[in-house]
């Protein structure tokens, strides 16, 4: 009988869709693809191309640079999104359409009620057996669908929040909730079984480095979104807001459609499969290892500390600095500059061997440095400063997001990766979504007070209910460098105790 040869440890080998062996962490990397060409010296100039590109060492034979390239533009779409209803959305709904900031903030936290699923969601996918033979893609498609029905239907909500309708106001409000609520469900959905399947077609040695490669991937479309929303909203006036939203939902589905193509192999027998673990299975053997419960807690606490600003910054550009509609998007695309040189430093300190709960306490201690000079800017009356904050503010969680994420992966192995990665998300998405609400929320409350005198007349300025948000953000970072202090140095045995029960989870259910 002929066929591809198995390796001795057959009995601990998990077996992908095409029934191919699945590396483990412990297999020696793949050798290396040579950027050169036989015949040409090295130093030819017809040799600098893809080697020279940002994260060109995530390629493996298994998966090339051009095909993880293709599959990362889901994380492009997820980056216009979140432009859209944290950014550009944001600024509008309070400062052009004068509603309160708590109702806005609290739109974009409806997104909330769904980031519990994406735990749920990633195991599903770990264990997912279809007719059609696939397990990830389902979810993202599905993902991709809610995307395109919330930004489908936020033009019309927003014509009514406007005033140009004789409904009564209550309807434009449900109807932008509803669409919040829809776009933000299918951004996690899309977003955890999309790394969850990235991970499943990578070698286990690449899996860090290809996860990174989709994180600046995030950022890059987020970077690119806000730069061409600064440019299509200027001059700005409605009717544009609202071709810019219809456009981003048919780019959403194109870029997510061309993403997917022809990406996971199917395997229909695995319909004939023995089930996979149950969720509350997979979850216990999770959360007993690597001290899960501190980890989850730090990257909650740092989640909240990076977050209650971001339906303020904008705002604050707005009201306190006096800066344009165009202008404060472009804040938007510095916050994810300074992500982007957060997250290459973390990649490039990981690749070195950095422990990813050091290069997350760097993150929360820039965070620091970020938010002094984003409060100094108000009365020092510099937008410099404001913006320089911005971008540390970027840097920091960036550094944090990757570090983090760094640390959840190395705790899951084989078929828990989707449970592993929604784990992760789901805590920083609910953390996020709590962070936004009270953000909105207690600088309604505070500047109220403090326009009526009760905080004394040193208080009566603007700028106080935004003030006070970033001094709880910084206390929350240094609650974050308490929480991550005692993992720092624990990844490896972590990692390691992790991977011996899960596998010997998988192993009792096959």
């Amino acid at each position: 009988m002929t066929g591809r040869p198995m390796p001795a440890a057959c009995d601990t080998v998990r077996l992908d869709m095409t029934g191919t062996p699945m590396a483990r962490l412990g297999d020696p990397p793949a050798p290396k693809v040579s950027a050169t060409e036989p015949g040409i010296p090295a130093w030819s100039w017809r040799n600098v191309g893809v080697g020279m590109l940002p994260f060109a060492d995530s390629a493996t034979p298994e998966l090339p640079l051009g095909r993880l390239l293709r599959l990362s533009l889901f994380q492009v779409t997820v980056g216009m999104a979140a432009v859209l209803l944290i950014g550009t959305l944001n600024r509008v709904m309070i400062v052009e359409l004068g509603l309160p900031a708590w109702v806005v903030a609290t739109m974009i936290s409806l997104p909330l009620v769904f980031a519990p699923f994406r735990m749920l969601v990633g195991h599903r996918s770990d264990v997912h057996r279809s007719v059609l033979g696939w397990r990830r893609v389902p979810y993202i498609w599905f993902g991709t669908l809610m995307q395109f029905g919330g930004l489908a239907i936020m033009p019309f909500a927003l014509i009514l929040l406007s005033g140009d309708s004789r409904g009564p106001p209550i309807i434009g409000q449900a109807s932008a909730a509803l669409a919040f609520l829809l776009a933000g469900a299918g951004l996690h959905m899309t977003q955890t079984a999309g790394l969850a399947l990235a991970t499943d077609l990578a070698p286990a040695h690449a899996r860090p480095k290809v996860v990174a490669l989709l994180c600046f991937m995030l950022i890059v479309g987020t970077v690119a979104s806000a730069l061409s929303f600064g440019v299509l909203l200027k001059p700005f006036s409605e009717l544009r807001l609202i071709q810019v939203i219809q456009g981003s939902a048919v780019v959403t589905m194109l870029l997510n459609g061309f993403a997917l193509w022809k990406q996971e192999a199917r395997n229909r027998n695995r319909i004939a499969e023995a089930p996979g673990p149950a969720f509350r299975e997979s979850w216990a053997a999770y959360t007993r290892t690597g001290r899960a419960g501190r980890r989850l807690l730090a990257i909650g606490l740092g989640t909240v500390a990076f977050s209650m600003q971001d339906v303020l910054l904008e705002p604050y550009g707005g009201k306190i600095l006096h800066l344009s509609v165009s202008a404060t998007t472009t804040l938007t695309a510095m916050l994810a500059v300074g992500g982007a040189a957060g997250l290459g430093l973390a990649a490039r300190s990981l690749n070195r061997g950095a422990d990813p709960y050091r290069v997350a306490g760097f993150g929360a201690l820039a965070g620091l440095a970020a938010f002094t000079s984003v409060i100094f800017a108000a009365p020092v009356g510099s937008p410099l400063l404001f913006a320089l904050g911005v971008a540390l503010v970027g840097f920091g969680a960036g550094l944090f997001a990757h570090g983090t994420l760094t640390a959840s992966m190395s705790m899951a192995q084989g078929d828990a990766t989707g449970l592993a990665l929604g784990a992760w998300g789901a805590v920083q998405a609910l953390a996020a979504g709590l962070a936004i609400a009270s953000g909105g929320v207690l600088s309604d409350t505070i500047a109220s007070l403090a326009a009526s005198g009760r905080l004394g007349p040193t208080l009566t300025s603007p700028a106080t209910g935004y003030t006070a948000v970033y001094l709880i953000e910084l206390l929350l970072l240094f609650a974050t460098l308490i929480a991550i202090g005692p993992l720092a140095g624990r990844s490896d045995a972590g990692q390691a105790s992790s991977s011996a029960a899960l596998t010997n989870l998988a192993g009792s259910t096959t």
